[in-house]
C-alpha cells in the first residue's frame, strides 16, 4: 500500500513538472517586427535577434 502511494506522489510530481515546462515555453512570444538588417532586431538576455526574410527571429544563446 505504501509503495503504491509513493508511486502516485512521484507520478503527480513528474506530471506537474511537465505542465510547468509547457506553460513556460508557451509564455515566450516570438517577436515579429519587420527589419532590414540584424541590427534592427532586439537582443534579449537568452536570445539573439536575427533578420530573416524581413522579420525578426530569435535564436537561443548557448
Amino acid at each position: 500500500m505504501a509503495e503504491t502511494l509513493k508511486f502516485v506522489y512521484v507520478l503527480i510530481l513528474f506530471i506537474s513538472l511537465f505542465l510547468v515546462l509547457i506553460v513556460c515555453d508557451s509564455a515566450f512570444v516570438a517577436n515579429t517586427e519587420t527589419c532590414i538588417t540584424d541590427k534592427d532586431c532586439p537582443n534579449g538576455r537568452n536570445y539573439i535577434g536575427r533578420c530573416r526574410k524581413g522579420h525578426c527571429q530569435q535564436r537561443l544563446v548557448r
